[in-house]
């Protein structure tokens, strides 16, 4: 027994384990969530260990002195708003599976989860109606046309553009880019969009600035008195999804 409590706790000791989340987390829609366990020791090696997040495990069989080891899981959260990692929890039944050994630490670090996705009526017309207008190629990324590079992997990103070759050679998700169209701007007033339902007109707004920005048209918005230019980049994009995320609540 004596020997099983030694290498029990010493199993679960010098460990550093690292959550990264994909960039964008919408509400309702699985996210790929990396988990990567760091063993500190010089000598011993971490044997059976499981991780608990958010009441998604993970099992690392074996993890080397000095190595590290990742593993994936797909998350979910019911709505928007800003959350904390929570509890993780670190678990074994090693070495001879008589008793599981746990491990506590809680995860501060916070994050924003956008709003969910809904298309809506109002956007379809909005689209036919540019197209009405006419369009004209751009050398700027979407999803229309030649690939021009390959870039990180973002939420939201179709499955059949993610490149696996490099995604294996990196060891993280990569994605096709492609050449877009350019449109004229788009300035959405969120107190005259008309949707009655908040959550709903939160929910429609932010599929309309996810879908307009990856077609490379430039989207402002007016919310809460505050007017946000029209633009396509990426920090755009994530001011403006992270105001609808935290519309209405005390961390505005």
């Amino acid at each position: 027994m004596g020997i099983s409590g030694f290498f029990g706790r010493s199993n679960l000791s010098k460990i550093e384990v690292k959550v990264d989340l994909a960039p964008e987390i919408f509400a309702t829609v699985k996210t790929p969530v990396s988990v990567t366990v760091t063993n500190k020791r010089t000598f011993l090696p971490i044997f059976l260990l499981r991780v608990t997040i958010q009441d998604k495990e993970l099992f690392f069989p074996f993890v080397d002195a000095g190595d590290t080891a990742t593993r994936y899981i797909d998350m979910a959260f019911a709505q928007r708003g800003k959350f904390t990692m929570g509890l993780v929890s670190l678990h074994s039944v090693f070495p001879f599976n008589f008793f599981t050994r746990y491990k506590w630490y809680s995860d501060a670090s916070s994050f924003v989860v956008f709003p969910k996705l809904q298309q809506c009526e109002l956007f379809s017309f909005n689209q036919e109606e540019r197209r009405l207008k006419g369009e004209h190629p751009s050398d700027k990324t979407g999803y229309e046309s030649d690939i021009i590079s390959i870039r990180e992997y973002v939420h939201g990103d179709p499955i059949k553009y993610i490149n696996w070759k490099a995604t294996a050679k990196t060891g993280d998700l990569k994605t096709k880019e492609f050449s877009s169209l350019a449109f004229q701007p788009v300035v959405i007033d969120f107190t005259k969009f008309d949707i009655e339902d908040t959550e709903k007109k939160i929910s429609c707004i932010t599929y309309m600035i996810v879908q307009l920005i990856r077609k490379n048209i430039p989207i402002g918005l007016k919310l809460n008195g505050a007017f946000f230019a029209p633009a396509v980049s990426k920090n755009h994009k994530t001011t403006l999804l992270t105001e609808l995320a935290l519309y209405g609540s005390h961390e505005q």
